[in-house]
């Protein structure tokens, strides 16, 4: 049975949602290794799709953001964050200092 829902946003990606996978994070915050792992797959300017792992969702200074960790790669992405009646919608962080307390922030929850 598949349950993946297509969203799009206005970051010109379309994203889908997996809820059916499960993974061991390997972390030692207390994970449970049967959560599910929530994916969302952006659709590229290419056409290619890029599964990603949704790390977290978390909020600065009233602002929602969330990190990406796409399959088979290191770099986490990390973008603007807000829900709507059609789904996700992802922006991206403009400037070097924002980008800097995203970082930061998200390095935080993973202490």
């Amino acid at each position: 049975m598949n349950n993946d829902k297509k969203h799009s946003c206005n970051c010109n990606h379309d994203h889908e949602h997996n809820h059916e996978e499960e993974h061991d994070c390997g972390c030692e915050g207390g994970c449970d290794s049967n959560e599910e792992v929530e994916m969302i797959y952006l659709t590229l300017e290419d056409g290619k799709e890029l599964a990603c792992e949704i790390l977290a969702t978390f909020e600065i200074e009233k602002k929602e953001y969330i990190a990406l960790l796409p399959t088979e790669e290191e770099d986490v992405f990390l973008y603007g964050y807000e829900e709507s009646e059609e789904g996700p919608i992802l922006s991206e962080i403009e400037t070097d200092e924002e980008y800097k307390n995203v970082s930061e922030a998200f390095l935080s929850l993973c202490e």
